[in-house]
């Protein structure tokens, strides 16, 4: 007599879950979006114009880091008060991003305690 043969299933890995802060209508957000989709994060999405993060909040996310790797250079804020010349301090630099989310770099990918900032056109982090 014949035993049955077991039917093998691969055990899916459990998605990792990451927050993703961006604007809905950043290309490079959509981009990086779409490419860590396809290899399997879960994405728990905040809009940074439609639920701006607060100055506790970016203060957070830069940690001890270099608060000037979350300003963005194509802002028109930026240019305008030419800081990538003069650059603010970390205060006033935390201020302002709260006040003009269009200061802050983006995407920003938070998960297990890594922060992210920013990416180039195919996806690859540019800090």
């Amino acid at each position: 007599m014949k035993r049955p043969v077991a039917k093998v299933t691969r055990a899916r890995k459990p998605r990792k879950i990451v927050q993703f802060l961006q604007k809905d209508t950043c290309a490079t957000c959509r981009k990086v979006r779409n490419r860590m989709r396809r290899q399997g994060y879960h994405l728990q999405f905040r809009d940074i114009w439609k639920e701006p993060l607060s100055a506790t909040e970016l203060s957070k996310l830069i940690g001890s880091g270099d608060h000037t790797q979350f300003l963005n250079p194509r802002s028109e804020t930026y240019r305008r008060k030419n800081m990538k010349e003069e650059p603010p301090s970390r205060r006033e630099a935390i201020s302002l991003m709260a006040k003009e989310p269009s200061l802050i770099r983006r995407p920003i990918v938070v998960a297990g305690g890594r922060v992210v900032v920013a990416f180039d056109d195919k996806g690859r982090v540019t800090l």
